[in-house]
């Protein structure tokens, strides 16, 4: 089956089995392997993309689902696309120190872009609520609430969607 979707701010068209599960054509299909694959049941939040700005967990998620929509990953957040400048919340998570092994740090930064422009300016217990779905096996997540709470004030004080969907 062939679908015909927007990746990153391009367009995209793959053909692939309607049983192919989005995180597979990212990093098997497209060679896009910043999208982590930790659980397969959806627990970890390892995979987070976003699919039309909402986070969404690529290991459980069906290609088909794709189809017309706007997906962007890790790969497509540096801004703008293409430069080696971070995006503020890749900034606020290096600058913060909100990693360690970085396996979970891709789908950890989607989930807080989403959450950040949803709320600008977030409580910490906003950002652990919004967090609840990732798992970090390293940190202890103080971290990382603070990288997101830096982040989102960045973002914001910046003027900065995400590039790849030009939000």
């Amino acid at each position: 089956m062939q679908i015909r979707f927007t990746l990153n701010g391009k367009p995209a068209a793959v053909d692939v089995p309607p049983a192919t599960l989005v995180a597979d054509l990212l990093r098997e299909t497209l060679g896009l392997t910043g999208t982590h694959v930790g659980c397969d049941t959806s627990q970890c939040g390892a995979c987070v993309v976003l699919l039309d700005g909402a986070p969404v967990k690529s290991c459980t998620l069906l290609a088909p689902a794709l189809q017309g929509a706007s997906l962007l990953t890790i790969e497509g957040l540096a801004a703008p696309a293409g430069s080696n400048r971070l995006h503020p919340m890749q900034e606020a998570f290096h600058q913060h120190h909100g990693l360690q092994c970085g396996f979970c740090t891709p789908g950890m930064v989607m989930t807080s872009v989403a959450l950040a422009q949803a709320n600008p300016s977030p409580t910490e217990a906003q950002v652990r609520h919004g967090l609840e779905g990732n798992i970090c096996r390293c940190t202890g997540y103080q971290n990382i609430v603070t990288a997101v709470i830096a982040g989102a004030a960045a973002m914001h004080a910046a003027g900065a969607g995400t590039p790849a969907t030009g939000e």
